[in-house]
């Protein structure tokens, strides 16, 4: 028989951050531990619940009895299981009774190979076991690989200590209507949870869950609780676009997470703060509500604050001035700091900070924020330089790149350094450019995030990412399996999408060499440009993954090592054109075998020289050089106009000769003269093809 099971363990309020979490690991540790022991059908379905107090899982179709297991033990080896007269020993009968067949006899056994020797073997059906048994076990193996962020130990009413996450008060266990008499920390299941801690009466708050396939509804009905915790936040996030009208309402998805985990039975109510206060930076205002008081800011068509906001009530009522008043008067004193911050900020200009960067210690082995701001200074004018960017802009944009570290806005709200850089840079009267670096020098900041807009922002933003590769890269820093403190990966992604969208002329070993010149002055500094470039251009295989690109397409273009990435999608591009040609597959198996006998002959290769008419015998090489020679010049002029399409798609007039060439030719000929000059006529082809990309790896 099967049945839908239920489990719910009632608790104190969980932590927020950790809820959505907690919820999925206690559900998934059930499911997978019924399902080890087998019992549950291929199409039972799990589903998840997780409220602020509590963890749940139901799951259809789970069995009452576990099916009966055909079971073949190994007794033992052979030559430890029989004497020397082929009677039974003391270990086996030992083994035996230890398995549980005492009166087993040797004719009972199965006598087969076992690797390079015989063992014995038994074979028998175990009966199922019983769900109770099965599922107190399951139960305790995840609650016990709970991902919990801190345990903390308190007492049941018994004076037992328990461990948990926070105090649990109830357990439910039920398989259809039937209570499953299972423990946990200190607690006997039943079929009796709490129902909202205000919006059910006190007399009312012990609510029965009859049937495991009613335990939603009930919640719902009678609890006056929303159990999924998806479906919460939908609620949630539907509401929030109700109340904002017009406006846009800023929710991003942590937010959402952590709102729907502190409450059972959201209600969006709409509270206001004082117009004043919407001359300080949007910025810190939204960062506050967010952060602080998770509160949703609202902005108008055009991104501008509103002084309007909304929150999310875990009480419903019709009169709700007073959660209003209260939440009202709640953010009143942090958007009067968040003023306070800014008015006093704006007394000091950018530059009067700088020297108290000295003061501020970047790395023990790299020395001080002055140390490095220097660096990045000297980097951002000679990136300006290549670019064709304002030198001067570019030194004075990375010069104050770090100064809003030292403010007391930046200092309160660490996520806000940069943006409040522009802020005071625009209040100091800076360039607009100067101001906008301030800010730009930190993007792109996450995946997806938008580059820098101006010249100065990108010479800036690149000088500061490589200033990190490298300096970390040389104290021994690097990242280590999923361990990146100093975030180089996200640094390294950062310029390969500088390089790549905006189609930097920029060579990668020159950025580098750049940067490692800003070091002079660090003491037992080591130069770490080959294990950068080779970390930056496996981080290239991942950007260029994403863009749809395939790992044999990637490794043509990306196995040469380009310097310069400004038209490496165009190559890859040339490269997917050229794949799709008949005769690609023909092409890119010959200049991988091309590619195999130049390798070998690489000294031989050396003396060779150019290919001499003179010296082609066979009717197939003469034909292959006269069609190298006819092929390339328009190679050369496609290439040259930055028609990589083209020009790999050129080399397809050459399948014929390449094919014929090897069928009716030996390029290792016993005569030298002739070998080299064979040799030559395939290195001269080689560095044809292998122009845009190395199409030999377009070979299976």
């Amino acid at each position: 028989m099967t049945q839908t099971l239920l489990i719910e363990l009632l608790t104190e309020e969980l932590p927020p951050k950790a809820l959505s979490k907690l919820g999925a690991a206690f559900a998934a540790g059930i499911v997978n531990g019924l399902k080890a022991r087998d019992f549950l059908e291929d199409d039972s379905v799990a589903t998840s619940y997780a409220t602020p107090r509590r963890l749940a899982v139901s799951i259809t179709k789970v069995r009452e009895v576990s099916p009966d297991k055909s079971i073949r033990e190994k007794v033992l080896p052979v030559t430890v299981a029989l004497d020397k007269e082929g009677q039974a020993t003391a270990p086996l009968a030992k083994k035996l009774a230890a398995l549980g067949f005492p009166d087993l006899q040797i004719a009972d056994l199965e006598r087969a190979q076992d690797g390079k020797a015989e063992s014995f073997f038994y074979t028998y059906t175990a009966p199922g076991s019983q769900l109770e048994a099965g599922l107190q076990a399951a139960l305790e193996e995840s609650v016990a690989k709970l991902p919990i962020p801190k345990v903390m130990s308190y007492q049941r009413p018994d004076g037992a200590t328990v461990q948990f996450v926070r105090p649990a008060h109830s357990v439910i266990a039920l398989f259809g209507d039937q209570v499953l008499p299972l423990t946990l920390l200190g607690l006997t299941a039943s079929n009796v949870t709490q129902g909202h801690r205000f919006l059910t009466p006190p007399g009312q708050r012990a609510v029965t869950v009859a049937h495991a396939d009613a335990y939603a509804d009930t919640l719902v009905d009678k609890a006056k609780v929303i159990p999924s915790f998806e479906a919460r936040k939908e609620q949630i996030r539907t509401a929030l676009l109700d109340k904002a009208g017009a406006d846009q309402v800023l929710m991003p998805e942590a937010l959402l997470d952590e709102v729907a985990s502190l409450v059972e039975w959201p209600v969006v109510y709409e509270c206001r703060f004082e117009d004043e206060f919407l001359a300080v930076p949007q910025e810190c205002l939204i960062l506050t509500m967010q952060t602080n008081q998770k509160y949703f800011a609202l902005t108008d068509t055009n991104g501008k604050l509103r002084s309007r906001f909304l929150i999310v009530s875990n009480i419903a009522t019709d009169t709700p001035q007073a959660i209003i008043g209260g939440n009202e008067r709640v953010v009143r004193p942090r958007l009067s700091d968040a003023k306070f911050f800014f008015e006093q900020d704006k007394k000091k200009t950018l530059e009067s900070r700088l020297p108290a960067l000295k003061n501020v210690v970047y790395h023990n082995k790299l020395g001080t924020q002055a140390e490095r701001s220097d660096r990045v200074t000297g980097l951002a004018t000679a990136i300006a330089r290549r670019i064709g960017a304002d030198p001067a802009l570019a030194e004075r944009g990375a010069r104050l790149s770090k100064a809003d570290l030292l403010t007391d806005m930046v200092g309160e709200f660490p996520e806000l350094q940069g943006i409040m850089g522009t802020y005071y840079a625009r209040h100091d009267g800076e360039n607009e450019e100067v101001a906008l670096a301030a800010s730009e020098h930190y993007q792109p900041r996450f995946a997806g995030d938008t580059l820098p807009s101006t010249q100065t922002g990108t010479a800036v933003a690149l000088a500061d990412k490589l200033e990190t590769l490298v300096g970390i890269w040389a104290i021994g820093l690097q990242p280590t399996g999923d361990k990146d403190p100093f975030a180089l990966r996200r640094h390294a992604l950062g310029v390969l999408r500088m390089l790549i969208e905006k189609r930097l002329p920029l060579a990668i070993s020159e950025l580098l060499a750049d940067a490692v010149a800003q070091f002079k002055d660090v003491a037992n500094f080591k130069d770490p440009s080959a294990e950068v470039t080779a970390f930056m251009l496996d981080r290239l295989r991942g950007i260029l993954r994403e863009r749809g690109f395939t790992p044999n397409e990637i490794e043509a273009v990306v196995a040469q090592h380009p310097d310069r990435l400004d038209d490496i999608v165009q190559r890859l591009e040339a490269v997917q054109a050229f794949a799709a040609l008949p005769e690609a597959t023909s092409l890119a198996a010959a200049n991988k075998r091309i590619t195999n006998i130049l390798k070998k002959n690489e000294e031989a290769l050396a003396q060779a020289g150019t290919v001499n008419p003179a010296l082609l015998q066979d009717e197939a090489e003469k034909h292959l050089a006269a069609a190298v020679t006819r092929v390339q010049p328009e190679v050369d002029a496609a290439f040259a106009a930055g028609d990589f399409t083209g020009t790999l798609k050129t080399l397809a007039q050459l399948r014929d000769a390449v094919d014929a060439f090897f069928n009716d030719v030996m390029v290792m000929a016993e005569d030298i003269a002739l070998r080299n000059n064979r040799l030559a006529l395939l290195s001269s082809l080689h560095g044809m093809m292998n122009r845009v990309a190395d199409i030999s790896k377009l070979a299976a």
